[in-house]
Parts: structure tokens; sequence; C-alpha cells
């Protein structure tokens, strides 16, 4: 399968100045994938090692980081020859041996020609757990589950994703339905790579279920393995309560709903956790439009999302009938999923992945979905699951902050008028083409 993450790594590779590179993301994202078909496609050779329970590498980084020592270790131990620019030499699992962490700083110094990329799962925890990192000495990418796009290549319908990117709307609206019938697909599949493996291959929605099930138990198991024992149970309670928080209709996220009487100190910690593990993403309010929009920040008022929709509709025990045909008792959760896939599509693009906000008054009578300023620019951004093209909020929104530029996005047809864009479901990876 096709993963856009691969672009960016090939321009990391062509840098001059380029320093090893830290892949993060959830557990189940593809990360390892990545690294092996990077190594397979654009080196002549990689040397893979995987540091979980490898008592090798544990002795070998625990003596001392000399440069020199690590690579005749490791070429020992891979049986490759590392020649620099020539081979990709990748790192799994890396949190497992700190001082392999610890070692990118040397590498980065005294060895800058050797490529390195390394990942892991949980590694974000590792990060905040006080591991002698190399601030300054790294680079990071942020790899998620695969977008709409990437599902469609998978799919083997990369005629599809042409079409989007092309901007060609008179042709995208010609055949709207098969765009829309794939973004529902979507909607059940989600982008977890393994899920869209298995539905590109069988198309068969009981077999993405029980998948997307297993990935929901290990994330729960893994609750148990690596946080505190103290703060298990509760980031167990927050984790299961996501589907009940994004199906209220504000979003908005209530310490209640997880505990009657919860409060927030009690599980600011359980959050902190879910987010730093890549599991949730957490958007927070702004009681106004200035720029930057982060110096308006209310860090007491969020929402908090999946990694993923299709996990979400897993979760909430949405079956492919109801999703697929429409049904009416869908109606209700599917602000929820199509707000969920909005915020998902949006967090793979660099320029907004952290400029993500949303909107509300003090009072809860103006609202809007998410604002973002990339630009420089504050931009509204209003969520329609359907065809609706009512934004009474967004219009009174505008007209309150004088906003030049908002969009609208839902399952109509692409349009442009008054600075009002509304910009189709299927087309919001391309999102930043026209905030631009």
């Amino acid at each position: 399968m096709e993963r856009y993450a691969m672009q960016q790594l090939i321009s990391w590779k062509n840098k001059k100045r380029r320093k090893p590179l830290v892949i993060e993301g959830a557990r189940q994202v593809g990360k390892t994938w990545l690294m092996k078909e990077f190594g397979k496609t654009q080196y002549k050779n990689a040397v893979y090692i995987n540091f979980e329970r490898n008592r090798i590498m544990q002795q070998l980084f625990s003596q001392d980081l000399d440069v020199k020592r690590l690579l005749n270790g490791l070429q020992l131990y891979s049986g490759e020859k590392i020649v620099p620019g020539d081979t990709l030499i990748i790192f799994d699992e890396i949190q497992e041996v700190p001082a392999a962490l610890t070692s990118l700083k040397y590498f980065c110094e005294q060895a800058p020609d050797y490529h390195i990329v390394c990942a892991g799962s949980l590694l974000g925890i590792a990060l905040h757990q006080g591991t002698s990192f190399p601030v300054g000495k790294v680079e990071f990418l942020r790899l998620y589950p695969m977008t709409y796009l990437e599902f469609l290549d998978a799919c083997g319908l990369g005629r599809y994703t042409d079409v989007i990117r092309s901007h060609d709307t008179q042709m995208i609206s010609t055949f709207r339905q098969y765009f829309t019938d794939t973004l529902k697909q979507y909607y059940f599949v989600g982008g977890m790579p393994e899920a869209v493996a298995a539905f590109a291959e069988s198309h068969d929605y009981a077999e993405v279920r029980t998948i997307q099930q297993q990935i929901i138990d290990a994330y729960e198991q893994d609750f148990s393995k690596h946080a505190p024992a103290d703060v298990v149970p509760r980031i167990r309670s927050v984790f299961e309560s996501i589907p009940a928080q994004l199906g209220r209709e504000n979003r908005k996220f209530l310490y209640g709903m997880v505990r009657e009487g919860a409060r927030a100190r009690e599980y600011e910690s359980a959050i902190m956790w879910l987010s730093d593990c890549g599991l949730v993403h957490k958007v927070r309010r702004v009681n106004n439009p200035g720029l930057p929009l982060n110096a308006y920040e209310d860090r007491k008022a969020f929402k908090l999302f999946l990694l993923d929709i299709g996990l979400l509709g897993c979760m909430s025990g949405l079956n492919a009938r109801t999703l697929i045909e429409g049904n009416h008792t869908f109606v209700e959760f599917k602000g929820a999923l199509t707000e969920q896939y909005v915020l998902q599509q949006m967090k793979t693009n660099p320029d907004l992945s952290d400029k993500i906000y949303y909107y509300s008054n003090d009072r809860n009578t103006l609202a809007i979905d998410f604002l973002t300023d990339p630009y420089g620019q504050a931009v509204p951004i209003e969520v329609k699951a359907e065809q609706n093209l009512r934004a009474k909020s967004l219009q009174a929104f505008r007209t309150k902050f004088q906003i030049p530029l908002a969009i609208r996005t839902s399952l109509s047809d692409f349009s442009k008028q008054d600075g009002l864009i509304n910009l189709p479901l299927y087309m919001e990876s391309e999102l930043c083409e026209y905030l631009k």
C-alpha cells in the first residue's frame, strides 16, 4: 500500500543537514512497515534492528556510546556492511533501550553521513518519563492512520484520487455518488493499515470489525502493561467514554460522563497518557478568533477524538448496514463520525496538525466545529454530515468577527461565494490548497 509519508521520508533523505529521524505514532498505524519499505525502495540495503527483548543490543548500548564501536556492533549483529548514504539503519522499538535514544545525539554530531530512522510503540510515553533524549539532535515525523485518499489507493481506486487532486470540481460532481459510497466505506473501515488491507482484499465488513476489535483489545492491554497501576482504571474509563462524549451535540468533553461527580484533576494524567500514546486527539476551545489562536486557548474546555474513525465506529457498535445504507438510526451519530473524519484528515497535514481548535462563546449560544490559522488568518470550518447547507452559526460568527474566509464541508458539491467555500467531504485532503 502507498503511504504518503514516504514522500516526507524521501525529502528527509535528500537533506544536506539531516539528523536522525524519529517516527512517532500510535501502535499499529504502520511505522515498522513504512521504515522497512523506505529502506527497501530508497537504499541499496537496510539494517533492521528490533530492540524488544534484544539482549545483545541492550549490552551493546549499555557500555560507552562511541559511534565507531556501535556501528561495528551493528554490522556484526546484522551481517550487513553499513555504508553512509547507501544503508538505512532502522531502530525499531527503540524505547526498550533508552541508551539507544541517547546515542542518536552522538550519531548526529559525530556521524551525520549515516542515515538513521527509528520508531517505537508508546514512544511518546517513554519521552515523557525522563528518558535522556537528544533534544535538538533529531527530527520528528508523526504517522497517523491512512487517509481517505490512501484508502482509495489501497482499494485500487487511484483514478478517484487523481481526480480529487486535479481539483476538477465539475468531474468530481459528475461522479459524486462514487465518492459518497467510498467515503461511507472509509467511515466504517477507517485508516488502520491492517483493516484497510483486509477490506481491499475481501470487502468483508465482518473481518474488518474483527481486526478493529483486536486492535482496541491490544490498546487496552497496553494500559495495564505500560501505565502506572493507579492510573489504569481512569485511562480505561476515559477511553471507553469517548463515543458517548462525541455523541453529544456540542462534543465538549465532560468529566461527569466518565464518572458521576468526577473532577478534572482526577483524570488529567489519564488523558495525557492517552494523548502521549497517540490514541486520542485533544482539540482545545478558543474564546476569540484572534491571532495566534493559541493565545486564546481555554485549557479547561476541549473535545477528545479517537485516532481513527473505524475504531470509533467499532467502539460504538455501529454495524455496516446502518452506515452504508444510511439507516435512520444512524442519523444522530453521523455528525460525530463526520467531525471525527474531518479532524482525522486535518491531523495528517503538517501545516494544520498543531493548529486545530474549536470555538464557542461563554454562553454556548454560538459554536464553530473547528478553527485553524496555518497561514496567518483565522479560518472557521463548519462540518455538515450530509447535504444540509444551512450554517447559521457560521454566518453569525463571520459577521461578529468580520471573518473574510470560511469553509463549510459537506456532501454537497464544491462552490465558492462571498468568501465561503463549500468543500465536499471527499475533498477534505485539499483543504490547505484552498486556504492558501
